[in-house]
């Protein structure tokens, strides 16, 4: 069964945070708008990078744009920091989503919606975001835990949780929020060290609340947005195109979750999987990890961006 996705004529996303920041790039293009950080002509502050990943994707049809806030950054005051430095306008946010409960995603969620003045705005997120006790477990003796996301501090700021398993339509069907993402793979296993407590007992938590945004640009096919991508990315990418009916893949952008011992393994053939899906551009950003990202970029060097903090990229129709 698949769900509505409306075509869109441009897709602009808006890094608030992500791992990486280099001023001197100067590797702007009609995709690729790099921040600068200029203040009445001054060479001031830079946009922060950090551990953590945030966007604002905007959506336009004719001469209509639509915003929505996807991640929220991993400190309290990072992304929201990026956003006035870039004078992004908040306040034009009409939706949220969350694309796992962990905290790289969820710590600037209290300043971010304190920048966007709606009352009751929608936080659309998988039920499980909210499970808890989540921990990484190192060695027997040391966890490392995820800090507890709450209901009500949501309705305190104002925002109305809508929990979603299945895909649920963003600004009118532009955007798809895909949900629980069928895992077929047979190499993408998660986060082998993820744990969280049912019932007073460890279990190995599939992190089943991870998942992704899609759109759909005319003529072009899907724009896939990741947050980490436990669920796997190619994982993300062929239920993304279940979910919508839509084969041709534009662009795969997002954590891709390859970074350190645990994941190197799979880089190679999450690469190959990826050259298969034959997307005009691949921007692996945040936890995706350097081995990984370079990996890419000598496996498909036209069609590979560098993504960072405070980046603008424009896809249009």
């Amino acid at each position: 069964e698949t769900v509505g996705i409306a075509e869109v004529d441009k897709i602009e996303i808006i890094t608030l945070q992500d791992n990486y920041i280099d001023l001197t790039s100067q590797d702007n293009s009609e995709i690729i708008s790099r921040a600068i950080s200029l203040r009445q002509g001054n060479i001031k502050n830079s946009i922060l990078a950090e551990h953590g990943f945030s966007a604002i994707v905007k959506t336009t049809k004719g001469n209509s744009t639509r915003t929505m806030l996807f991640d929220f950054g991993f400190s309290p005051g990072g992304a929201a920091y990026n956003a006035r430095l870039l004078g992004v306008p908040m306040n034009e946010v009409e939706v949220m989503a969350l694309s796992h409960g962990h905290s790289d995603h969820t710590g600037g969620i209290e300043e971010l919606g304190r920048m966007i003045d709606r009352k009751g705005i929608q936080l659309v997120l998988h039920p499980t975001a909210f499970a808890y006790p989540r921990y990484i477990k190192r060695t027997p003796d040391f966890k490392m835990y995820f800090p507890r996301l709450l209901r009500e501090e949501f309705a305190a700021l104002g925002i109305d949780t809508v929990e979603a398993k299945e895909p649920y339509a963003l600004l009118d069907g532009q955007v798809v929020f895909l949900g629980e993402i069928e895992r077929k793979t047979d190499f993408e296993k998660g986060f082998p060290s993820a744990r969280r407590e049912e019932n007073g007992k460890e279990i190995w938590d599939p992190i089943e609340d991870d998942t992704a945004i899609v759109m759909h640009l005319a003529g072009r096919g899907l724009v896939v947005l990741s947050g980490c991508a436990h669920s796997g990315i190619v994982n993300t990418v062929n239920h993304a195109k279940k979910v919508t009916g839509i084969d041709s893949v534009h662009v795969i952008m997002g954590g891709f979750h390859l970074g350190g011992p645990l994941f190197e393994p799979i880089v190679e053939q999450t690469t190959k999987e990826i050259k298969k899906f034959n997307p005009a551009y691949v921007i692996p950003c945040h936890c995706t990890g350097r081995n990984a990202i370079m990996h890419i970029e000598r496996e498909m060097p036209d069609r590979f961006i560098l993504n960072m903090s405070g980046t603008t990229l424009t896809f249009t129709a």
